[in-house]
């Protein structure tokens, strides 16, 4: 990020899992990340980072409290290079299951959250700046029994691709990356992943950190500065397309 170093990094769902993996990410390469996460992100530092941190609770259904809050933690005339949509949530739906509770839930975190994030930070996000938002490999194949997630993160596929032609004029990148089975706590908690690890052709399954390098390549406008709107794949040979 040779032209853009001292703008901020937004990284939201920031208190754990990858969104934790990227906020560390960035602030091991001397930025300044601006960590938001529903239940807040105050724990988000490590010993020896470079860079500096400022946590903010924050809920990505609301653009008006996003706006407010990012503009808090932000400085006068600081700009944003980097917004990093890691946010997400996953419980499981068929059509036998769900409800207009749990459709609500998804969506909104998952589809609306990301449109909220871009919204409320557009206006600090100066030229040459990017946009990476975390997608899923269930955007591209069934898992059974996540109805409504692979739906969420389809609709995440295709606003990537929007707004990446939408946001071409003012020099701003929008891509994204499509997960598979990554080491989460939360994916952890399904007590699935050693049995998943078996059938990925890699032989086990990604760490937040892989994914976390690949947000800040994408975010890198020397390494990736021609590439928008496109969703890269990162499921160890699981889903390929």
């Amino acid at each position: 990020m040779t032209q853009h170093e001292q703008g901020a990094v937004i990284v939201t769902g920031a208190a754990s899992g990858m969104g934790l993996a990227t906020a560390r990410e960035f602030l091991a390469r001397g930025r300044h990340v601006i960590g938001i996460d529903l239940a807040g992100a105050d724990a988000v530092p490590a010993t020896g980072d470079a860079g500096s941190y400022t946590p903010v609770a924050a809920d990505v259904r609301s653009r008006e409290i996003l706006a407010a809050a990012v503009e808090a933690a932000l400085g006068p005339a600081e700009s944003i290079d980097v917004v990093a949509n890691v946010a997400g949530v996953y419980p499981p739906s068929t059509l036998e299951t769900y409800d207009e509770a749990i459709y609500r839930h998804i969506f909104d975190v998952n589809v609306l959250g990301v449109l909220n994030v871009i919204a409320a930070c557009r206006p600090r996000l100066t030229g040459g700046a990017a946009v990476v938002n975390i997608a899923s490999v269930d955007a591209f194949e069934v898992s059974p029994g996540q109805l409504l997630y692979g739906a969420s993160k389809a609709a995440v596929v295709m606003l990537t691709k929007s707004l990446a032609l939408e946001l071409a004029p003012a020099r701003i990148r929008v891509n994204g990356v499509a997960p598979g089975w990554i080491a989460t706590p939360g994916t952890a908690a399904t007590d699935r992943m050693k049995a998943a690890a078996g059938g990925i052709p890699l032989g086990r399954v990604g760490q937040p950190e892989e994914v976390a390098r690949w947000i800040a390549l994408l975010a890198d406008g020397d390494l990736a500065g021609f590439m928008t709107g496109e969703t890269v794949v990162l499921s160890g040979g699981d889903v390929l397309r």
